[in-house]
């Protein structure tokens, strides 16, 4: 794990994660754990017990919740003075299945929690939003400053609760966006419905990787460098971030790009079947802006993230990757019947 340090000593702070046992939750807590910081965690835990090995730590506090119920955000409120917004329904077609579900999870309890976060003396608010807030555009280099064009419900909504963070923001209650490109790697609560993590598995446990289309463009960031962004962002200085609304992501590659950094790690007589596909739309966002303001510079590649996916893979730690619901949010959603 990398992050840009500075100069002066570390501020900690009694953060709360919402999703915090999620994908990118569950590689986030320990590491915030392991730089000082005390945790609470507010999940459903619908994807397991990700935390079992950390259960005595005394930092780490864990608040089994909907974050739509008022009484669980007070418990997993109380001492906080940061939070980290990652929860939410994640992607189009877990949005899909129950919209209503969706928007009462991604944007009607938002501006509640935003205010009881305010009201607990929360002094600084970070939310993931979404790269995907800006729908298609034309240019090569999609940057913070152009319009929000979103073509679904599920990035409508996070560019909407944007809006009610930005309302929300007063003096002494910093707020930061971040809008991450597609995430991928190894978690302990693996997602293996997320392109490069897809096409990993594919390509080890199918013999070969699926390709739709594949002139289609795919912003993505290594999950450690997501992490590492969130472990700054609690260091930066309030009048340095505090409105400010930032794309992080590391580069903008086609399908089928991916595709074929992914047969270089897993090996070179893996095939890749192109299936024709009438959806080629290409999503695509520069990060110059966090790097010149921030200094913040991605470290891992998505090859790196293939090589931590066959490691894992390869030391029995994701059995049943082609089937199980646990790596797929849709199929968990459909099981449990999430309401």
């Amino acid at each position: 794990m990398t992050s840009q340090n500075p100069a002066k000593s570390p501020r900690t702070w009694h953060v709360l994660v919402t999703g915090g046992a999620g994908y990118v939750g569950s590689r986030l807590v320990p590491e915030l754990l392991r730089a000082g910081h005390t945790v609470t965690v507010l999940d459903l835990y619908i994807y397991g017990d990700v935390f079992a090995d950390l259960a005595g730590d005394p930092k780490l506090i864990q608040v089994k919740g909907d974050l739509r119920d008022p009484a669980a955000v007070e418990k997993a409120l109380a001492g906080v003075n940061a939070v980290i917004h990652l929860a939410c329904i994640s992607n189009d077609p877990s949005f899909d299945l129950n919209p209503d579900l969706g928007r009462s999870i991604n944007y009607d309890c938002f501006r509640p929690l935003v205010r009881a976060a305010k009201a607990a003396g929360v002094t600084r608010f970070i939310y993931a939003s979404s790269s995907s807030v800006y729908g298609i555009k034309d240019e090569d280099n999609v940057t913070e400053e152009l319009a929000l064009e979103p073509l679904t419900d599920y990035s409508k909504f996070k560019a909407m609760c944007e809006e009610v963070l930005e309302e929300e923001r007063v003096p002494g209650f910093t707020t930061l966006t971040i809008r991450p490109a597609t995430v991928c790697g190894y978690a302990p609560r693996l997602r293996l419905d997320l392109s490069v993590n897809i096409l990993t598995n594919h390509a080890i446990n199918a013999g070969k990787i699926k390709v739709f289309g594949g002139s289609q463009k795919r912003p993505n960031i290594h999950i450690d460098d997501m992490v590492a962004l969130y472990l700054q962002a609690l260091q930066w200085d309030d009048a340095l971030i505090d409105g400010k609304v930032y794309n992080a992501g590391y580069e903008n590659h086609t399908i089928m790009q991916i595709a074929e950094m992914v047969r270089d790690v897993v090996g070179a007589g893996t095939a890749i079947e192109v299936t024709p596909t009438n959806d080629l739309r290409s999503y695509h966002i520069s990060s110059d802006k966090i790097r010149r303001e921030l200094g913040f510079v991605p470290t891992h590649t998505i090859s790196d993230a293939v090589r931590d996916l066959k490691a894992a893979f390869d030391a029995g730690q994701v059995p049943n990757s082609m089937d199980d619901s646990r790596y797929f949010n849709i199929k968990k959603m459909q099981e449990i019947g999430l309401k």
